[in-house]
């Protein structure tokens, strides 16, 4: 294996990890990532001689010995000195084992939810820190330019270091008020890796499977909280689906025509399984419900029209309404589902989604030449190279009636 494939599988395996070491260690964010950033710089260059053998081991020394050479070059140094002195690493010093590495994850989001910071700065927070994407990914997340995130992502940095917040996983209790912000940010790591807003990816299961570990490591600190159980559900009934979502050729292939040969049956049962844990009284749960009919023999489009309905009382969004909109206009038809789309432009103004699902209402409806120009928009609107490529051939298949 390439070394630079190795770096690839360092960063996604191991970033949030050592972020939350070292901040556990040196109690500065910006240290921590700064420092880790300057670890992957240099093994970037290091490992085309030779790949360590425990990657992880070697990238928290040399972001160790980074903060270390930091903190010793401003003028605290020498009060804080006798603070940094079991965590010294010298040259002579065998590297710890990948084994030895604590997993302080769950206590870093924690951290990057703290009620201190506004629930977008919680999230984008999260999704760099935890989940490794770069200011750029979360900026397309979010629909805003690179260097507005970059900047909202240094507030919130600056805002909790300000508020003199420790790095401590807190007591159930005060886990269970930030609860809400926390699976917000899983499922949106989730989604970045389900449905990736850029690049060449239809999914990228790293993120996915992240995700769904961080989700079994909230449902194990939280078990009676009924969402955590509808959160994990949701998470493995979709993930269940991903080798079916594009052919031999990489193309994006719709639900309906995914071979159920190619779906993960044993995560299906495991989130069937979560779901009847968690009932559908929350947001997740529901949507995790309607997950369940999607992977069932045949598809009430009805009774997922009803949960979507449902799911709007609990959680109105433009998002939840697009969504519902497609659920009706299988149920009632297109006409329905168009009805449904009305004032989502405005909220929705750069997704694909909603004029891709317009057009598909629209050729239902045999207005063909307002289906072509919506797919148009949608095709600009495509984050990513699949879907650009599916929804030129849906444009063409309408050109060529």
């Amino acid at each position: 294996m390439s070394a630079a494939r190795v770096l690839e599988i360092a960063y996604r395996a191991h970033w949030a990890r050592l972020i939350a070491v070292l901040t556990r260690r040196f109690g500065a964010l910006d240290l921590a990532e700064d420092c880790l950033q300057e670890a992957f710089a240099a093994a970037a260059e290091a490992w085309r001689r030779e790949v360590p053998d425990n990657p992880a081991a070697w990238l928290l020394t040399a972001a160790t010995r980074r903060a270390l050479d930091r903190l010793k070059r401003q003028a605290t140094a020498a009060r804080k000195a006798h603070l940094l002195a079991d965590d010294a690493v010298s040259d002579d010093d065998e590297p710890a084992r990948d084994s030895d590495i604590p997993d302080d994850r769950l206590a870093l989001i924690a951290l990057c939810c703290h009620p201190t910071l506004s629930p977008e700065a919680r999230i984008a927070l999260t999704l760099r820190l935890v989940g490794g994407l770069t200011a750029a990914e979360i900026a397309r997340l979010f629909f805003v330019q690179e260097a507005t995130m970059a900047a909202r992502l240094t507030r919130a940095k600056q805002k909790l270091a300000a508020a003199g917040i420790p790095f401590r996983l807190p007591s159930a209790d005060a886990l269970r008020e930030r609860l809400d912000g926390v699976m917000a940010v899983i499922y949106l790591i989730f989604t970045e890796g389900y449905a990736p807003t850029g690049g060449d990816r239809v999914v990228r299961g790293e993120l996915c499977a992240e995700a769904i570990r961080l989700g079994e490591m909230l449902l194990e600190i939280v078990p009676s909280e009924p969402e955590a159980a509808g959160l994990l559900a949701l998470m493995r009934l979709h993930n269940a689906r991903r080798d079916a979502r594009t052919d031999a050729t990489g193309a994006i292939v719709l639900l309906r025509d995914q071979h159920r040969t190619l779906w993960r049956w044993d995560e299906i049962a495991a989130g069937q399984a979560l779901l009847a844990r968690a009932g559908t009284d929350g947001s997740y749960g529901l949507q995790a419900a309607i997950a369940a009919e999607h992977v069932n023999d045949t598809t009430d489009w009805a009774r997922i029209a009803a949960l979507y309905a449902a799911l709007e009382r609990v959680t109105p969004s433009p998002a939840v309404r697009l969504s519902r909109a497609i659920a009706v206009a299988e149920a009632e038809g297109p006409a329905a589902g168009l009805a449904l789309l009305e004032g989502l432009d405005a909220a929705l103004v750069r997704s694909a989604h909603l004029p891709a699902a317009r057009a598909e209402f629209l050729v239902r409806l045999e207005r063909l030449d307002e289906a072509a120009a919506q797919f148009d928009i949608a095709i600009v609107r495509a984050g990513t190279r699949q879907e650009r490529a599916f929804l030129e051939a849906r444009r063409d298949a309408i050109a060529a009636r």
